[in-house]
């Protein structure tokens, strides 16, 4: 059973990660933000808890599979990130800031079992492609200031 110090330093750490993310999607004027990533982030740490609690209480009484909820979430994901696409003639924006969500619920359902190197390094790595590789994109290659 998870205590719940466990609980709050997975949530809270779900917070603080995901908020990284939302802050670069907040500060570069896009669709999905700083709070958006948080609930999202936050949702999908709690959801995964929430399977893991249940998965225990009923163990070897009832036949569960904890990644079912996190199934449930990768594909509501979907749906929100799918509201964040945009089609303009022939471009299409937001697709980095859907693919941002989708990561940070990733991220979300990792601290949710207590894989803190994974979400963490996850999260820079994120960091880096949204930043790094961004300037790299428009800078080097030349293309437009655009998602």
């Amino acid at each position: 059973m998870i205590s719940n110090a466990q609980i709050i330093i997975r949530l809270l750490l779900s917070v603080i990660l995901s908020g990284c993310v939302g802050l670069e999607r907040q500060i570069r004027g896009r669709t999905a933000g700083l709070r958006t990533h948080i609930l999202v982030g936050l949702g999908s740490s709690l959801i995964m808890l929430t399977s893991l609690y249940v998965f225990d209480i009923f163990e070897n009484k009832v036949p569960l599979d904890p990644a079912r909820l996190a199934a449930g979430v990768i594909t509501g994901i979907g749906f929100l990130g799918a509201g964040t696409i945009l089609r303009e003639k022939t471009e299409v924006r937001g697709l980095t800031t859907a693919a941002s969500l989708w990561v940070v619920a990733c991220i979300g359902l990792a601290l949710g079992c207590g894989f803190y190197i994974a979400a963490v390094f996850s999260t820079a790595l994120v960091l880096v492609v949204l930043g790094v590789l961004r300037y790299l994109e428009f800078k080097a290659l030349g293309k437009k200031a655009k998602e």
